[in-house]
Parts: C-alpha cells; sequence; structure tokens
C-alpha cells in the first residue's frame, strides 16, 4: 500500500509538471504570435508620400506646424485602411503634374477638381463635393453672373474658376475687364478687400474657412459657378492600383460614417458633401 501511494504521488508531481510545462510554452507560443503581428503591421504599413499646398480647411498646418484638415485626416485614415502610411510634403501647387509624373510624390490630394482632368490623371473618387462659387463684398451692387460685366476678377492660376473665366466658356458669365491669375491663393482675397478687384472666385469651402479665420463678410452669390467632385490623383503611369483601392475605401468610410465625422470637425452639413453618388 506505501508502494502506491508513493506511485500515486509521483504520477502526480509528473502530471503537474507537465501541465506546467505546456502552459509555458502556449504562454511563450502566444507571445511569439504577438509579436509577429505587431511585426507585420508595421511592416505592410508602407510610406505614400501626398502632395498639397496649404489650402484650409482642406490641408493646412496646425499651432505645432503638423498637417492637418480635411484631406489630411482622410487620406490618414483611408491609406491607413489599405496598407499605407501617408506623409504629406508641402508642394508648389503649380508644380503638381510635373512631381506626380516623375515620382517626387505618390499622389496630389489637395481639394483637387476631377471635372476637365479626368483623362489627365488616374483618378481615386470622389470622396467628397465641392462648389466653385463668386464672392463679393457685402455691400457690392454684384448679385447675379450678369452683373460681372466689365468688373475684375481673382482666382488662383490653375484652377477650375481661372480656365472657365480665361476660356470664356460659360455662356452665363459676360465680357468682363480682366481677371488676375494669382500663384499664391490667400493673396486673391486682399485684393477683393483693398478693391483691386470686385470679385474672387474659388471653392465655396475656401472662401468661408478664409472669412472665418481673418473675421471677414463676403458674399456669396447663390448660383454657383460650378459643382465639382474632389479626387486623389495619381500619375497615368503608375500601375499599381492604388486609386482603385482608394475609391473602393472611400465607399466604405461613407456607409460607416467615419468620412462625415471627419468632415464634421472642420465644416457643417458634413453629409451634404457626401452626396458623391448624385454626383456621379
Amino acid at each position: 500500500m506505501k508502494r502506491k501511494r508513493h506511485r500515486n504521488t509521483a504520477e502526480k508531481v509528473l502530471t503537474v509538471c507537465l501541465f506546467c510545462a505546456a502552459m509555458i510554452l502556449t504562454a511563450a507560443t502566444g507571445c511569439a504570435k504577438q509579436t509577429e503581428n505587431t511585426t507585420n503591421d508595421s511592416r505592410e504599413l508602407q510610406e505614400i508620400i501626398v502632395g498639397s499646398d496649404d489650402y484650409p480647411p482642406f490641408n493646412y498646418a496646425d499651432e505645432n506646424g503638423n498637417p492637418t484638415g480635411i484631406d489630411v485626416n482622410l487620406a490618414t485614415e483611408a491609406f491607413k485602411r489599405i496598407g499605407y502610411e501617408a506623409v504629406f510634403t508641402r508642394i508648389n501647387w503649380e508644380d503638381k503634374k510635373k512631381l506626380v509624373e516623375s515620382g517626387d510624390i505618390d499622389c496630389i490630394w489637395g481639394s483637387f477638381t476631377i471635372n476637365g482632368r479626368e483623362n489627365e490623371y488616374k483618378w481615386a473618387g470622389p470622396y467628397m463635393i465641392s462648389h466653385q462659387v463668386v464672392a463679393v463684398e457685402k455691400d457690392s451692387d454684384i448679385y447675379t453672373f450678369g452683373d460681372l460685366e466689365g468688373k475684375r476678377i481673382a482666382v488662383q492660376s490653375t484652377t477650375k474658376p481661372e480656365e472657365i473665366f480665361a476660356s470664356h466658356s460659360d455662356s452665363r458669365i459676360p465680357k468682363f475687364s480682366e481677371v488676375f491669375s494669382l500663384q499664391n491663393r490667400e493673396l486673391i482675397y486682399p485684393f477683393l478687400s483693398k478693391g483691386y478687384v470686385d470679385a474672387v472666385a474659388a471653392h465655396e469651402t475656401a472662401i468661408l474657412q478664409y472669412m472665418k479665420d481673418y473675421d471677414l463678410e463676403y458674399r456669396i452669390l447663390e448660383e454657383p459657378l460650378l459643382t465639382v467632385g474632389l479626387g486623389v490623383a495619381f500619375s497615368k503611369n503608375d500601375d499599381r492600383g492604388i486609386e482603385k483601392e482608394l475609391t473602393e475605401t472611400f465607399k466604405e468610410m461613407r456607409a460607416d460614417g467615419s468620412a462625415e465625422k471627419i468632415i464634421g470637425k472642420y465644416l457643417d452639413h458634413a453629409e451634404t458633401y457626401l452626396e458623391v453618388e448624385d454626383y456621379e
């Protein structure tokens, strides 16, 4: 009987030892898997260079000098979902096409209008719609496009408003006096405030942001100059297919509410800027 008790005790000790060994092995395996997953996640996030210029509320520097804004937040979330880390670089907006075609940047993302440029790039989007509008001083006698006859207008160079006014392609707009095309978009507003021009044309969101930032009160004409889709432009030689992945990701972000949440941080009635299905 003593030998039997001794054998039972030995068996129990062996069982406990085997159990402890199994637990240690399981814990070690779990840690290895966790480390492996973390490494994979880190390795999968490739840097992608996003070119943009300063254009509040889409892209601008916060109080610490870091990029922020609608496009910055959307790009950060969207690229992360498809395995990229968005890195933003400030570019000369007039050089955008040259930069993306040379590979100095991977894409152009900065409240960039698709309309009329459909065949110049590979596009992701549209991710938002925007209204190009005409704005005047609050006491101006300009209320309609017809009132622009003989007037002076300021626009940013290489933008859709410049194209519209320079081409005289919009039958709603009469013969005006002069168009000032300025490389620095921030200068079009002082041109209006100082009376150098009678009107400016730009994205409505940008005009509203400028008014807010500088406590100004312009009057935006009721009829929009153009309703456009905003997209992300890649070189036509870019064969990675990122623009297709990004377009699908935009759809997901509209469906799960994250796009509206991001835009809502900067603009009222965020949902109205996401009516891209109707636009398409």
